[in-house]
């Protein structure tokens, strides 16, 4: 990041608690560099949950089809509408950085944080056309470093968001010990809700347009019932999204109940044909070559793009999709219902539902790393030579097969969680995918 023309970025340190900190010295500018070193010295020294919240210019022509929109009437609108207003009444930095009323707000939650989320909640999400690179507004694909260049001041003794919609506990300024924290428990859990069902989402549109190319191939009605039924559920649970983020309980007019009971259908699918394609992949000799016609047997169109076996990847990947949407409704709920303290029992509910997704996601990346590492064994046969195209096609067999690992992440390191908010002047927002800060 270059020294010149840089943008006057205001940033805050909300907690969801009351908690002692080491003092920050407000109004002194840092870099980008200095500020993830304060995250990490929040995460280690905290015992509640600390994050920090970045405004930024809006850029131009930013994709709002990617996130989940919500109106200016909507808690977590009302919330930042709310700390924006009082901050800026303190502060003249927020002040000139908020004037124009069209902001992106980027909010981190740090790696100690995040991991409450589960390994699978959040992963890298590459874009067509972008190898390597992740989505995101503010973070440039190429270097993976905010695009924006900016010099970030620490806002000190910021006014807290306050209660509005009742979704959370504790407003108010904590300096007991310490700086002065913003507590908002309500702010930080709706935005890391919004963000990981957008993030979630955001898998389902992928394995949609996967499945719908697979099935297109294999022209099987099973599977495209499957499919079907899967995509199916998506409205109800788009409408759950809406009541829920407007804190209103879901009735069971909505349809969710039938939804819930379509996924897990398709979870438990998922789980026997994880559990033999573990049991085909034991059976293999160990250390020995094995033939494709053996390999395809097992796994039926492991060798091509649009086999059966890419399909189910495809249905499971979607139906995980679907079911982490449906663990936040259910943790937003939760921690909704106790308003005492929503963020603790937002985490604890996501923990709980989740490990069965992440222990299924691990299996699933488990058996695509073995089949990669297979070697391919010449045919059998009487023919001491084969001809150029059962050459090529055991070559590219091979090649397909041994990329099936590429991509896979099981068991990654937990790394910080970004979200961004793009705000409008009438107050409404968009809420982007989470996404690896």
């Amino acid at each position: 990041m270059s020294d010149d023309r840089r943008t006057t970025v205001p940033v805050w340190t909300l907690a969801t608690a009351d908690v002692r900190v080491p003092g920050l010295a407000a109004g002194e500018s840092m870099t980008a560099e200095r500020l993830a070193e304060l995250r990490g010295v929040l995460a280690v020294l905290a015992d509640e949950p600390i994050v920090t919240l970045e405004v930024h210019p809006l850029p131009d022509g930013i994709d709002r089809g990617r996130g989940i929109p919500l109106d200016a009437v909507s808690p977590l609108a009302q919330h930042l509408s709310q700390f924006v207003t009082q901050s800026a009444r303190s502060s003249l930095t927020v002040a000139r950085a908020t004037t124009s009323g069209e902001s992106l707000y980027r909010m981190v939650v740090p790696a100690k944080v995040a991991a409450r989320f589960g390994q699978g909640m959040v992963r890298p999400m590459v874009p067509k056309g972008a190898a390597g690179g992740i989505y995101g507004a503010l973070v440039d694909s190429a270097s993976g470093r905010i695009a924006s260049k900016a010099r970030f001041v620490p806002v000190g003794g910021a006014a807290a968001a306050g209660t509005v919609g009742g979704a959370g506990a504790t407003a108010g300024a904590a300096a007991a010990g310490g700086t002065a924290l913003t507590v908002a428990a309500p702010l930080v859990l709706m935005a890391v809700a919004v963000g990981v069902s957008a993030h979630a989402d955001h898998k389902r549109r992928q394995a949609i347009e996967h499945i719908t190319k697979l099935l297109e191939q294999l022209q099987e009605e099973k599977l495209d019932d499957e499919h079907s039924e899967l995509d199916g559920c998506r409205d109800a649970i788009d409408k759950a999204t809406a009541v829920l983020l407007d804190q209103g309980r879901p009735g069971v007019s909505l349809g969710l109940d039938s939804a819930v009971h379509a996924i897990n259908t398709a979870l438990g699918r998922a789980d026997r044909r994880l559990a033999r394609w573990q049991s085909a992949l034991d059976a293999l000799p160990e250390g020995e070559a094995v033939e494709l016609g053996t390999l395809t047997k097992l796994f039926p169109g492991v060798d091509d793009h649009g086999g059966r076996f890419r399909a189910h990847l495809e249905l499971a990947a979607l139906a995980i999709a679907l079911k982490r949407r449906v663990v936040v409704l259910q943790a937003v709920e939760h921690a909704q219902g106790d308003a005492g303290n929503p963020f603790e029992n937002f985490t604890r509910a996501l923990k709980r539902d989740q490990q069965r997704l992440d222990d299924l996601e691990s299996g699933i990346a488990g058996v695509l790393v073995r089949l990669s590492a297979l070697e391919l064994a010449r045919p059998n046969g009487l023919r001491p030579v084969f001809t150029t195209g059962e050459v090529e096609r055991l070559l590219s067999a091979a090649h397909r097969i041994h990329r099936l690992g590429d991509g896979v992440t099981a068991g990654g390191r937990t790394t910080d969680v970004a979200i961004e908010i793009a705000r409008d002047k009438d107050g409404s927002v968009v809420v982007f995918p989470a996404l690896p800060a």
